[in-house]
């Protein structure tokens, strides 16, 4: 582990040395022989992840942010955390929260901001204790802002709580904190790969590369084109198109890592930290060009610097302020552009003699920053394995998607009755919007990173043939989880105005799962589905009806012949008799049914005909309705919306049908002319 910069309260862990700043890497002797997982850095404190799970700290411990009372200035070992098997750590100005493999939270530190998430009432906690109401949610993220906390859920969900003076925790309000972890409602369906904080800022990131921003933005650090913080996430549209992979956020600046290993930066650039060669602030993300021709794979944020590792190099970049030596360049002047990091940086796999007898030679495996120190996790060339790349996130730190891995794992264990963590995770998916929006994805062009009004970026095809394999005769307990998901949890939660186009890919690939043709669920899955459908205003509305008409004409044509088959059903029944109490909810499910189909109708015209007028025709209208009372009814209610007429919708009516409503109107013409 090498690391620099401001070294006064013993944050860089290299124990009791005489300087305050450190202006080269240095090699911290404590890491010898020992994997290091994850780095998180505070104001003055930093923690260590090792990969057994422990967890290590170091720096000022004023707040209790260290969770021990030991030594500050060489790293030493958080004991509360000791039973725990850590995955992710993250630091605040003067608080940390620590993450572990069962999805639970522990925080300690300064708690007067409510940033902790516990309900206490003192000042710190100097030992790390659980946050207890999001035990149930299986955390799969933390990180945090000077003085507020975000955490990623499972099942898509985004927590914020502590300070809320600017906005940060995107609640729809400022001002009074918040001490327990509130879900961020605007965001829900919304399938998000990551979440990062700043000072006072807050993003998440979602899967297909769209940015949403809120908080603080005195600097422009939110992307937005103003200087006007946000109480609310506001879409970055300037990123939407350019597939960005990771975020990263100093104190008053941001920094976004695109899928092709390109760099933006915008907010605060007095200090050089945004990499453009002045000290001009950004409120418009901007490209790093000193950076392009480069393939980027790493990028973090301390408080006003940052740094950029390439991969082909071995090297690392860095820019922004130096006054405390934590850009590594052997000098404590700011770099407005993208400087190296002085050390003996080697390639990875090169295959170079070695002289043994020089300076070390270092491969980077990972790099941190954070206040104002920085740190580069390196292992010796010949026994490293490739470095990290930010471009590919890790799967335990994903939110639950369906994929073929999944739906594998379920079906071995899906014969007879289910056990309770397999029905728990049938149950998170499919009671999940975000989820739901957030499998399938599209790999090939246009890909999923192409997302628009007119690319939903998923796989009508590959939601099929995933949801059949799932749903099969062999495994009942799950088909029946899966009913049960969609119609109490998944289905009333749909809202009729979903805050982003990637919370509406459900609305493609839902209808694919078998379950929906399956006639005794016609009533609890497919009718309901049609009613959010068209619940929908009118901009979502559009947008679907967009992709639809992009939609392979097999998948079209499977869509309007389901709800044809629900039609069909339902005059079925109407026909058999059923009691007069339900005559109304029936003709209410009849009527949601045909305005989809008249949806799909429209949708079929405007493109020019995807599948041909006559497939819309119900043939067995005329065994199942008068069509002439029906025509008679017709008449009677023009301009009111009583009861359901089938002659409002006369694209289902074929040839035969036609000609008995032609006969009908020359009878009613000789008996009452005009």
């Amino acid at each position: 582990m090498l690391c620099w910069g401001n070294a006064s309260y013993g944050q860089l862990g290299l124990g009791g040395i005489d300087e305050e700043i450190v202006v080269a890497p240095r090699k911290c002797e404590f890491f010898n022989g020992r994997v290091v997982r994850d780095v998180g850095c505070g104001q003055r404190h930093t923690v260590f992840l090792l990969g057994d799970g422990t967890v290590y700290t170091c720096g000022c411990n004023d707040l209790g942010q260290l969770g021990h009372e030991k030594a500050r200035k060489k790293p030493e070992q958080v004991v509360a955390l000791d039973a725990q098997n850590i995955i992710a750590v993250s630091c605040g100005e003067s608080h940390t929260l620590a993450l572990n493999d069962k999805g639970q939270v522990f925080a300690w530190g300064q708690a007067t901001d409510g940033q902790l998430g516990l309900t206490n009432i003192e000042d710190c906690i100097r030992v790390p204790r659980t946050v207890k109401c999001l035990s149930e949610a299986h955390i799969v993220q933390v990180t945090c802002g000077y003085r507020h906390s975000l955490a990623l859920s499972r099942k898509g969900q985004i927590f914020s709580w502590g300070q809320n003076r600017y906005g940060q925790l995107g609640l729809g309000k400022e001002g009074n904190g918040v001490s327990t972890p509130q879900v961020i409602q605007s965001l829900l369906g919304i399938p998000f790969a990551q979440i990062a904080a700043g000072g006072a800022h807050s993003f998440g990131l979602t899967l297909s590369g769209a940015v949403f921003g809120w908080g603080r933005n005195k600097f422009g650090q939110l992307g937005l084109n103003d200087d006007k913080d946000r109480c609310f996430p506001s879409l970055l549209k300037t990123l939407r198109s350019q597939k960005v992979v990771y975020i990263c956020c100093g104190e008053d600046h941001t920094a976004a890592l695109t899928k092709e290993g390109g760099v933006f930066t915008f907010g605060a650039g007095g200090y050089g930290q945004l990499g453009h060669n002045t000290t001009n602030h950004e409120v418009n993300p901007r490209k790093v060009f000193e950076l392009m021709g480069n393939v980027v794979t790493q990028i973090v944020c301390g408080r006003q610097h940052s740094l950029a590792f390439i991969p082909s190099s071995g090297k690392i970049d860095s820019f922004g302020l130096g006054g405390n030596g934590q850009l590594g360049t052997r000098s404590t002047c700011n770099r407005k552009s993208p400087a190296p990091v002085k050390g003996q940086w080697r390639v990875y796999n090169d295959s170079t003699p070695i002289d043994t007898e020089a300076e070390p030679f270092y491969c980077v495996k990972r790099i941190y920053a954070g206040g104002d120190q920085s740190f580069a996790h390196c292992q010796c060339p010949q026994n490293g394995c490739p470095p990290e790349d930010l471009r590919f996130q890790k799967s335990d730190r994903h939110i639950l998607t369906l994929n073929e891995d999944l739906i594998q794992k379920w079906l071995s264990h899906g014969h007879g009755r289910l056990s309770p963590e397999i029905t728990a995770e049938i149950d998170l998916v499919f009671s999940s919007a975000s989820c739901l929006n957030g499998s399938f994805l599209s790999l090939s062009y246009p890909d999923h990173y192409s997302t628009s009004s007119k690319c939903s970026g998923v796989d009508a095809s590959i939601a099929r043939i995933l949801f059949h394999r799932l749903i099969q005769p062999e495994y009942p307990c799950i088909s029946q989880q899966v009913a049960a998901s969609l119609e109490k949890n998944l289905i009333p939660s749909l809202s009729s105005s979903p805050p982003d186009i990637e919370a509406l890919r459900l609305y493609l690939t839902l209808p694919q799962c078998p379950l929906f043709s399956d006639p005794n669920m016609y009533i609890t899955l497919a009718i309901p589905f049609a009613k959010a459908v068209i619940s929908l205003k009118c901009a979502p509305i559009k947008v679907l009806e967009n992709w639809w008409s992009r939609l392979d004409p097999a998948v079209f044509q499977g869509l309007m012949e389901l709800y044809k088959e629900v039609v069909v059903y339902l005059l079925r029944m109407l026909k058999v008799g059923i009691p007069p109490s339900e005559h109304r909810i029936f003709n209410c499910f009849l009527s949601i049914c045909l305005n989809f189909l008249e949806i799909l109708h429209s949708v079929n015209e405007r493109a020019g005909q995807i599948t041909h007028y006559d497939k819309f025709y119900i043939h067995e209208l005329e065994e199942l309705v008068d069509i002439r009372s029906d025509y008679i009814t017709w008449i009677q209610q023009q301009g009111m919306d009583s009861q359901v007429t089938l002659c409002k919708y006369p694209f289902i009516f074929d040839a035969q049908a036609k000609t008995t409503l032609l006969q009908t109107d020359a009878v009613i013409q000789i008996v009452n002319p005009v």
